[in-house]
């Protein structure tokens, strides 16, 4: 897994090829210390077209695509917090986003995330 520099500091490495020493039965065990990669997970990231892919074989994307017709849902949420944090990421550190897609484009089969457009209002 790609890791921001400070990430590399605290965690050394992650590995996703086999199964994470930070996985429990609950999930990930780092909390609020996970690694950028796997918070943006099932997304990716694709800085040179300005594009977020999906992994899809994960099970969650039916459900998430769906939540993102309703902006206060918590794909919503997932999707503007890490666009936000991308944007951040971008300005300090823009290799990691290259390095990162370019790692997922290699372990996941990736497709374009559409979001969905906005609603219109209907005209009487």
């Amino acid at each position: 897994m790609v890791l921001l520099e400070s990430e590399k500091q605290t965690l050394g490495s992650v590995c996703m090829v086999t199964q994470c020493e930070h996985l429990g039965p609950q999930g990930c065990t780092l909390g609020a210390q996970k690694p950028l990669g796997c918070e943006l997970y099932p997304l990716t990231y694709d800085p040179q077209a300005e594009v977020f892919h999906f992994d899809q074989a994960c099970p969650l994307m039916p459900e998430y695509q769906r939540q993102l017709s309703d902006p206060l849902s918590e794909a919503s949420a997932h999707l503007a917090r890490m666009t936000a944090r991308l944007q951040a990421v971008q300005a300090t550190e823009p290799g990691f986003l290259h390095t990162n897609f370019a790692a997922d484009s290699d372990y996941f089969e990736l497709k374009p995330l559409v979001p969905p457009s906005p609603k219109k209002k209907a005209h009487r």
